[in-house]
């Protein structure tokens, strides 16, 4: 068992630190995308500050004194090395969690995240902001989706497969919550706003910032709607970063775990409590709780499977 600990310890945190990296980047390029349609009113501090509120880094941002904007939130958020939450140094966990189970990892997926981790150690704002800051966006998703595409290519499905693949989705799950919350709540816009350009703008970066924009038009084929928009990236299975789909995948390998160890998980159980709440919710009734009380509801179920998972397994958490 305390085998089984280590190993589920470093690959499930290794998968966690990847997904959390390209979320980080889906935040910040989220971010980047609404302050193109700020307006005149606004301040640099109400376009990047959600950033820092859906990171969850509002506190040890404001402890370092710099001021809200583009390149401090940017720098602190992806580079800064006194940031455990930037995207560097979920990279750099993510690399040393893998060298610590090179025996139990393909050298495929070593090799993605080595290189990832060389390219990013000694960028600093200067080399970021001459690579552009939406180019830096992409190349951190491309190189999350690379790793996990060599994951799912080269890894035998046994225990440390399924182990890797529990951390990155409840980290994303997790994740897509955030970013709608962010946008709904945080960047409510003001009466003139609604419906309006800056809003429409704002709702298609959210969608894009998830890679979901094509598949809005393709589903719905009507303007982007605040309802429809939610419905997608919390209801709906058939989407790959939407709630339903990720506690979906999470609950089906949390069973697997089950049987292959013939032993009943409380986090199984937790998992499939709070999948069937989303997968029997309809919109209307989100919306009717409260969709930010709803959000916050899934924010906080994902920490207490976190929770679970990590007593299960004896893993630190």
């Amino acid at each position: 068992m305390a085998m089984l600990s280590r190993a589920a310890d470093q690959l499930y945190w290794m998968a966690r630190y990847m997904e959390r990296a390209e979320n980080m980047a889906r935040i910040l390029d989220v971010s980047y995308r609404m302050s193109l349609s700020s307006t005149d009113g606004d301040s640099e501090h109400m376009q990047w500050g959600p950033a820092l509120v859906v990171a969850g880094c509002e506190g040890p941002f404001k402890e370092t004194g710099r001021p809200t904007d583009a390149r401090n939130v940017v720098e602190y958020l992806a580079l800064d090395p006194a940031n455990p939450s930037s995207i560097r140094n979920s990279l750099g966990a993510a690399r040393e969690n893998a060298r610590a189970m090179r025996t139990q990892i393909t050298t495929e997926m070593w090799e993605s995240l080595n290189a990832t981790w060389l390219e990013i150690r000694n960028l600093d704002y200067e080399k970021l902001e001459a690579m552009g800051t939406r180019a830096f966006f992409d190349w951190v998703k491309e190189r999350s989706h690379l790793f996990r595409g060599v994951t799912y290519g080269t890894m035998p499905r046994d225990a440390a497969y399924r182990f890797a693949r529990i951390g990155t989705f409840l980290e994303r799950g997790d994740s897509t919550a955030r970013l709608l919350d962010v946008k709904y709540h945080v960047l409510l816009p003001t009466a003139r706003d609604v419906g309006g350009a800056v809003d429409y703008y704002q709702w298609g970066a959210l969608l894009r910032s998830v890679s979901a924009f094509q598949a809005y038009r393709r589903v719905y084929r009507d303007v982007i709607k605040p309802r429809r928009v939610a419905e997608l990236l919390i209801l709906r299975a058939d989407m790959p970063r939407s709630v339903a789909a990720s506690l979906g995948e999470l609950t089906g390998l949390l069973d697997e775990v089950r049987e292959q160890f013939g032993r009943n998980y409380r986090s199984a159980g937790l998992a499939h409590t709070i999948h069937d709440r989303i997968r029997f919710a309809k919109i209307d009734e989100v919306f009717e709780f409260g969709l930010h009380e709803f959000l916050t509801d899934i924010v906080d179920s994902n920490m207490a499977i976190g929770k679970a998972i990590a007593e299960d397994f004896g893993l630190p958490y």
